[in-house]
């Protein structure tokens, strides 16, 4: 499916060709059929020749409506740009065609309406016309097909040009991550809240939960339809209806967003490339009222010219833009600046940076996936593809990472492992990326929650603890002449076992649970504490650590004063 979008001077026939094409008005409001005149966005679907399905989305041409215009041209993927022979180029011509050159759109042909009303020396001069004004533009080599939609004189023509252009047209992208601007909403009887918009980025189904920014209203999608017709499931590059629940429509418009939320940055600070119109009377500056146009929204930004105070007309610069709500943007959304006060076109680029880290004063941005990772020195692999929409194989562990900054990590931790001592490096401390780096450094090894120098030696595997301990392992004796650390790490490898402030080898607690099973073999109904003690030929001291840590494993169970056996007690 491709969505094209109309575009061209008010009055020189863009509904009534599309309603020629498709047999549908795309003019739906009284006060548009009472004035002939488009205020609002219109749609249409038909199939071409060629059984391809194609929406259609109809724009106001009065530079009144030019806002209207701006949010039905930022998804679409084609136009076709609508001169009448009667007028020729007109304002409006001139600005709609800047714009859609901003926006990105590479694709087009070019109607020439109303040559029923002129002879054919107009109609060629008109071409003509048409040729010098797109020249250097990226309709400099459409087509020009002349139609009256009255008549039906050229619309087959139309067809088929339009059936050819969009054989060469690319669809959208399936990144798995869905976007839907809002360009309608509506309350349908018997259905709840409707949105209509061109679906971008990925596929939208039935029962799908999705979120609305700005607002952060969590949504579920009761119902679709595209090409007049029910759906289940929808893919990128269609016009879409979604019936939502979980919102009302009045709290809902044109400008917000449906994505998953998990899929996207949201936004209220970008970098962008803009490129100013060669046709302004003055460069641009950070002075002045600012609105952008991106998506089917507008919003007022402040705006800062990175490097020089000003861009001048006709060049290209970077800026960075202060939203006043967060919107789920990435690298390559397209857009168009205005001054608000007077009403003015400024350019229009494309978005580097939705997360600017770097101060304006030293900002240098550009899309290079490397250079978002070398300012953060690394980044998560998933948040990765959020600021940049690029999938990145991780460097270390979940983390794509800047090599400076990933030597430098592995420098400080080979100096605090070599500073360590004997026991080697306490990891506990570190953070889970210098752990990844610990364990991808192949002149390190990782025994458990100490790292140590591969060519190091064990100390712990000479331990004399252990063997103090079983020596009398129901009375170990103190170890206050030992280091903590030591203990420590001989109690998180298991030889050891720490219960109560007391410390016994692990062998005297699974020798402990044998001598318990064998009195419960004998007396199942349960055994006291001194018997149990006494068994063990120790004190209270140490019997009552002894049994609470068989009661915290399971060996025994706890029965008002007695102990009965357990779920892991074993054979008497």
């Amino acid at each position: 499916m491709h969505v094209v979008a109309t575009a061209g001077h008010v009055d020189h026939g863009k509904s009534t060709l599309i309603k020629a094409l498709t047999g549908t008005d795309p003019d739906r409001l009284e006060e548009e059929k009472a004035r002939g005149l488009t205020i609002d966005l219109g749609f249409a679907g038909t199939k071409l020749p060629s059984g391809r399905g194609v929406s259609f989305i109809d724009v106001p041409g009065h530079v009144r409506f030019l806002k209207n215009m701006l949010a039905g041209v930022g998804g679409v993927d084609a136009c076709i740009f609508v001169v009448a022979a009667t007028e020729g180029w007109k304002p409006q011509s001139e600005e709609h065609l800047r714009i859609l050159s901003l926006l990105g759109i590479r694709h087009g042909i070019v109607a020439l309406t109303k040559v029923g009303h002129v002879d054919d020396e107009l109609a060629t001069i008109a071409q003509m016309e048409i040729a010098d004004r797109t020249e250097g533009t990226f309709l400099a080599d459409a087509p020009i097909v002349p139609v009256d939609a009255i008549d039906g004189h050229g619309i087959d023509d139309l067809n088929a040009a339009l059936d050819h252009l969009l054989d060469v047209t690319p669809t959208a992208r399936d990144d798995k991550k869905p976007r839907l601007w809002i360009d309608r909403v509506f309350a349908a009887k018997g259905a709840g809240t409707v949105v209509t918009g061109t679906l971008t980025g990925g596929m939208v189904r039935v029962e799908d939960e999705l979120s609305v920014l700005p607002q952060h209203t969590t949504v579920r999608v009761r119902g679709l339809q595209s090409q007049y017709a029910d759906r289940t499931k929808v893919g990128p590059g269609n016009r879409v209806a979604a019936n939502l629940s979980g919102v009302s429509h009045d709290q809902l418009r044109r400008g917000d967003v449906l994505v998953r939320p998990d899929d996207w940055h949201v936004t209220r600070t970008i970098d962008a490339s803009l490129r100013v119109l060669e046709s302004l009377d003055r460069p641009v500056t950070r002075r002045g009222a600012h609105l952008l146009y991106l998506g089917s929204g507008e919003h007022p930004v402040r705006v800062r010219v990175l490097g020089p105070d000003a861009i001048e007309p006709g060049a290209t610069g970077a800026v960075r833009m202060h939203l006043p709500i967060g919107l789920p943007l990435v690298p390559g959304d397209r857009f168009i600046l205005r001054e608000s006060g007077q009403g003015v076109t400024l350019g229009g680029g494309e978005i580097l940076d939705v997360d600017p880290i770097v101060p304006a004063s030293q900002a240098n941005p550009d899309r290079d996936v490397e250079r978002v990772v070398r300012e953060r020195g690394r980044v998560d692999v998933d948040h990765l593809r959020r600021l940049t929409g690029e999938h990145r194989t991780p460097d270390v562990g979940r983390w794509a990472v800047d090599p400076a900054a990933l030597a430098a990590t592995a420098d400080e931790l080979r100096k605090a492992v070599a500073h360590a001592g004997d026991l080697g490096l306490d990891i506990a401390p570190l953070d889970e990326f210098e752990r990844a780096v610990l364990e991808a450094l192949d002149d390190i090894v990782i025994d458990g929650a100490r790292a140590r120098a591969a060519n190091s030696i064990d100390v712990l595997a000479d331990s004399d603890l252990v063997a103090r301990l079983e020596a009398d392992p129901f009375a170990p004796p103190d170890l206050d002449d030992a280091d903590p650390a030591e203990i420590r790490e001989l109690v998180r490898r298991g030889a050891l076992v720490q219960e109560g402030g007391v410390v016994f080898a692990a062998s005297a607690i699974d020798e402990a649970a044998r001598v318990v099973a064998r009195l419960l073999t004998d007396q199942p109904d349960g055994i006291t504490v001194a018997e149990a003690r006494d068994a063990w030929g120790t004190t209270r001291k140490f019997a009552i650590p002894l049994i609470t840590r068989l009661d915290e494993t399971g060996v025994t169970r706890r029965r008002g004063d007695l102990r009965i056996a357990g779920p892991r007690l074993p054979q008497g």
